[in-house]
């Protein structure tokens, strides 16, 4: 995971929910309300998404090819409840 450039984006969401904010406070159109937390949901989707990557490819491999059993089946674990917190609606 390139680090500067998931803060650089979450940067980019801080700006957005302030807008998110002033529409809210400014009485705006509840569907443009939504439209924009709905970017917002995706923008944080994205990031997530890249430092799930980054893990797989470092901490995930590094402990299924490790020799200890517990730490692999723990990361394995971790995985698999990510998935069913993140299909979860």
């Amino acid at each position: 995971m390139k680090k500067d450039v998931v803060l650089k984006r979450l940067k980019t969401i801080e700006g957005h929910i302030r807008g998110i904010e002033n529409m809210v406070d400014e009485g705006a159109y509840c569907v443009d309300v939504i439209r924009q937390i709905q970017a917002v949901q995706g923008a944080l989707n994205k990031i997530s998404a890249m430092i799930l990557e980054d893990h797989l490819n470092t901490c995930v491999i590094t402990a299924i090819r490790g020799e200890d059993l517990a730490e692999r089946e723990r990361v394995l674990k971790e995985i698999s409840e990510l998935f069913i917190t993140a299909t979860k609606v």
